[in-house]
This record gives C-alpha cells, sequence and structure tokens, in this order.
C-alpha cells in the first residue's frame, strides 16, 4: 500500500506490484508461489485509495484458485500512509486474524519455496523473516536492513546500518506466529509503524525472532536498476 516514490514517473499513475516483470505483473509471480502452498486459503492484498480501483480491476481479470480480497487502507499519498507496519496491523484489525500469518511485500520476487518457509517456522513456532546472504556488506551498508544470527536466532537486527554486522540481508518476506500477532499493534503504538525492519527488531527485543537463509533469487524491486535486472531475469 506504499506510493513507490523512488520508481517515479514509473509508479506515479500505477502501483508498482501491478508493474510487469516478464508475461506477467510481478503480484502475480508472488502469487504463483502462494498457490502451491496447501494450507493458505486466503490472500489478502492491502493498497491505498489511489490505487485500490486498479487491484479491482485486475482481481476481476485474474483467474486463480484461492480467495482473493482487495483491502483499502484509505490512504491517499505519500504524506499520510500507514507505513509497512501499519498497514499489517490495520489488516489484523480489519479482518479480525488470529491465525500464523505469512506478510510478504508486493515489489519482492523471490526463488524459494514457500511451502519450505511456512514449515521451518511452524516447526519452530516462532516469528522471523527471509534472509539472503549478499555477501558483501558494501551492498547492503545503509541500503538492507540484516539480520545477526545464532544459529536461526535472529539475535539483533540492524535497519539500514552504516556498519553492518553481519551479510544476511532482510527480505520483506516474513512469517508471524499466532502468539506475536499481538506485538504488531504494540510496536505500532511504540513508533514502530513505517519500516517492517523495525517490526522484526522490536520481536527480537520483546519476544523471538528466527532467520529463513535461501540461497535461491531475490530481487527488491525499489529502483529503476533493480526492476531492470528482475525484467532480464524473467525474460
Amino acid at each position: 500500500a506504499g506510493y513507490a516514490t523512488r520508481l517515479y514517473p514509473l509508479t506515479e499513475n500505477q502501483a508498482k506490484p501491478l508493474l510487469e516483470v516478464g508475461s506477467k505483473p510481478i503480484i502475480g509471480h508472488i502469487l504463483d508461489n502462494i498457490k502451491r502452498v496447501k494450507a493458505i486459503t486466503e490472500v489478502l492484498v492491502v493498497t491505498n485509495a489511489r490505487f485500490h480501483h486498479d487491484f479491482e480491476v485486475w482481481l476481476n481479470h485474474y483467474n486463480y484458485p484461492k480467495k482473493i480480497k482487495i483491502i483499502n487502507d484509505g490512504t491517499i499519498n505519500n504524506t499520510d500512509r500507514l507505513g509497512a507496519v501499519g498497514d499489517i496491523n490495520f489488516v489484523l484489525k480489519e479482518e479480525e486474524i488470529r491465525d500464523d500469518l505469512l506478510v510478504i511485500a508486493g515489489d519482492n520476487l523471490f526463488g524459494f519455496s514457500l511451502e519450505k518457509f511456512i514449515s521451518f517456522y511452524q516447526q519452530l513456532n516462532k516469528s522471523g523473516v527471509a534472509l539472503f546472504n549478499i555477501k558483501d556488506k558494501e551492498k547492503i551498508r545503509k541500503k538492507l536492513g540484516v539480520g545477526i544470527l545464532n544459529g536461526t536466532k535472529i539475535i539483533e537486527f540492524q535497519e539500514k546500518p552504516a556498519e553492518p554486522k553481519s551479510t544476511f540481508a532482510a527480505t520483506a518476506c516474513y512469517y508471524f506466529a499466532r502468539n506475536d500477532l499481538n506485538l504488531v499493534k504494540q510496536a505500532v503504538e511504540k513508533g514502530y509503524a513505517d519500516n517492517s525492519g523495525d517490526l522484526i527488531r522490536y520481536l527480537v527485543k520483546t519476544s523471538e525472532a528466527h532467520g529463513y537463509v535461501f540461497s535461491e533469487h531475490w530481487f527488491d524491486i525499489g529502483s529503476p536498476e533493480s526492476l531492470a535486472a528482475a525484467k532480464e531475469a524473467y525474460k
């Protein structure tokens, strides 16, 4: 439900998840991955008032085996946006969610299996985030959040650090165990509403979070360069 200002003018009048990569919109690739997970029965797509109609039009022409619901967070521009964590909290309240929750940002393309990702967290009964080992701290510095691990447990989380302590970059693919859902509301109340990485930082402080490390491809589409790279890979 963000406004993707770094991709203007491409996203000035079009939501980023509806931009085409390969033969389909970004959101289509994400839904292809979700489709394989039997445990998921419903997909909630959160957008804003500005692009809500566009998603409804897209959905009307989209054939999918699971229920998809488009949710409007009511914001109209980048100034009044709820923020990533604010939007998660909004959906938790609006839909009265009491179950484990998979959260994927609409601008992340990845190659790992969501079935394995979900199974990893179900066995632990814990929350966490998918981590990609970039192996180069210069590519992380002031750009990406990183998890510092002890085994799989995240013992510290840095949000866009000037001096990263690890090369395990946080993607925007999260798993929240139902017992941690109340912490989302707490995080928003304590000022952690904007950045999803801040929510992981809050979980590390107040509960327990684990990192799912993967080696398959990952694209965080936040710039014209990363969009071009994703298009090249998905030709």
